[in-house]
């Protein structure tokens, strides 16, 4: 009798969080030492790992680019903007990146894991799900943060 299954995280606790994946968000969110953080989850791991990282002159472009075309991704990104009043803001959106390319474990996978990942981000002031590219325009992200 195999006792593999047991230690798979559940459908409602999801995958478990890398240290890495905490503090790079960390270092993107209080030092601003990248413009954007895409996660990625190591089924053998069973966690979420950082799969790559924009340094701060990186463009949005850039961070689209990171987003694979047909698979699901986690991804923070640090919209710097000026206000009305010509005052510089910047807020941090959570992009829940599902294409309907994608395989359908991928999706099942990701969508439980989310809320527990969301969770261990502290700061995040929005959320996307996006499943193509128009959902995650750059307009969505001025829309949302004014």
């Amino acid at each position: 009798m195999s006792f593999r299954g047991l230690s798979r995280p559940n459908a409602s606790s999801g995958m478990g969080v890398s240290d890495h994946s905490k503090s790079t968000f960390q270092e993107l969110q209080r030092k601003k030492v990248h413009r954007f953080v895409v996660f990625k989850i190591d089924e053998k791991k069973k966690e979420v790992v950082v799969e790559k990282t924009g340094r701060p002159a990186e463009s949005y472009d850039d961070f689209l680019a990171s987003l694979p075309e047909n698979d699901c991704r986690y991804a923070v990104y640090d919209f710097d903007f000026v206000t009305s009043e010509n005052c510089r803001k910047s807020k941090i959106f959570f992009v829940a990146w599902c294409p309907s390319t994608s395989r359908i474990r991928a999706k099942v996978i990701y969508a439980t894991s989310k809320d527990r990942f969301r969770r261990e981000l502290e700061g995040i002031h929005y959320e996307i799900q996006a499943t193509d590219p128009t959902e995650v325009e750059l307009e969505v992200l001025r829309d949302r943060a004014n």
